[in-house]
């Protein structure tokens, strides 16, 4: 029986005849012919080659205003700013390109800091990774994949909650984690662990460099199916999307020259995506749908089951168990207070307009303007 809310179970969905399927035969429909960009801001991050450079491109074709690369080498990044302006199609926008190194958290923090000076921030698309073919571990203790793929990833991705919610007579602001259909094939042993991100300091028995990855994107899908009952969609609209397997990324950068490598890099010729197509399918996740994406999956412009563990029973238990740990974990940063004060600045303004309906002759007497600015003064009676 599928289930309720898709077409196809979430364990049909994890097979290798569902994967070739949608690798080889699937079509992702262009973006609809009445989207436009114009007067909008864009982050993408690891935008200087494969799919992030790509994206980048589709984002500005759409009349996107202002574009942001989001990169480790300001160098390469300006090499890449430099590509996008040649294409004939890319449009006018302005192009800037930030440095953002994600194995260095203050490099997060003040990435997400700059984004907050924004005068509007209405994508960000985190699509930077990592693909580790050997163990190795950060500064931080953890394992590297761990590390550049889950913690760092979502510590970007809470902090930049603040920039990204809705403006005053706007719309919300969209976050798209891209994710990976890697993750429905993951084991992850360590959930049966109390805790459960300790284990990733600890050294491999054997390395496996495909279940890791697998692993570090489940962890994300755990991670924004938590964050999405928190923040309502109203304020940002969050959601993942799966690329697909492409050629002509820089993922598995890490493996060059190695015979896993190899190996990699020849299976991706064959059954693996151009670039441009797996980008198409970030792209609709920034601009397709509307709050019924909140939460959810996409892949080829289509809401998709998650892994299937994320709908097992004990999902809710390990959802949690891992949420308490990721907030331990990046205390140090205040993401909980990034998400308490955009959560309670909706709580606030939905009661400031309550009570302007309830009591439209109030509307004189008492002036709130508060963390949010004087563009979102409002008033009340207390």
């Amino acid at each position: 029986m599928a289930h309720p809310q898709f077409s196809i179970t979430p364990e049909k969905e994890a097979s290798t005849s569902q994967w070739l399927y949608r690798q080889l035969l699937a079509k992702t429909p262009p973006i609809a012919k009445d989207v436009t960009l114009a007067g909008k801001t864009a982050i993408v991050t690891g935008s200087n080659v494969g799919l992030g450079l790509e994206t980048a491109r589709q984002l500005l074709r759409l009349g996107l205003s202002k574009l942001i690369l989001a990169v480790r080498s300001e160098s390469k990044g300006k090499a890449a700013r430099e590509e996008i302006l040649a294409d004939k199609d890319a449009g006018t926008g302005e192009i800037e390109v930030w440095s953002l190194d994600l194995d260095s958290y203050d490099s997060i923090i003040q990435f997400a800091n700059r984004a907050k000076a924004l005068e509007r921030l209405d994508i960000a698309i985190l699509n930077a990774g990592l693909f580790q073919a050997k163990e190795a571990f950060s500064s931080t203790g953890y394992e590297k994949c761990v590390q550049i793929n889950y913690l760092s990833t979502v510590l970007l991705m809470t902090l930049l909650l603040g920039a990204l919610k809705t403006k005053p007579g706007g719309s919300p602001g969209r976050l798209v984690l891209v994710s990976s259909d890697t993750a429905a094939r993951a084991r992850f042993k360590q959930s049966k662990s109390r805790p459960i991100l300790a284990t990733f300091k600890q050294k491999a028995d054997k390395w496996d460099m495909q279940e890791r990855y697998g692993t570090s994107k489940l962890l994300g899908q755990f991670y924004l199916t938590e964050l999405a009952k928190k923040v309502p969609a109203s304020v940002v609209t969050i959601d993942a999307v799966n690329p697909s397997f492409c050629y002509g990324t820089d993922l598995t950068r890490d493996g060059d020259g190695t015979l896993a490598g190899l190996l990699v890099n020849g299976f991706r010729r064959i059954v693996g995506k151009p670039p441009a197509v797996g980008a198409l399918s970030l792209v609709h996740a920034a601009v397709s749908f509307g709050e019924e994406v909140h939460g959810q999956f996409t892949e080829d412009g289509e809401i998709r089951p998650m892994a299937p563990m994320i709908y097992k029973p004990e999902a809710e238990e390990i959802g949690k168990q891992l949420w308490d740990e990721t907030m331990a974990e990046l205390s140090f940063a205040r993401i909980q207070e990034s998400i308490d004060e955009v959560v309670t600045d909706e709580i606030f303004v939905k009661a400031v307009v309550e009570a302007l309906r309830l009591s439209p002759d109030l509307e004189d007497q008492v002036f709130l303007a508060g963390r949010m600015g004087p563009e979102f003064v409002a008033t009340a009676c207390y």
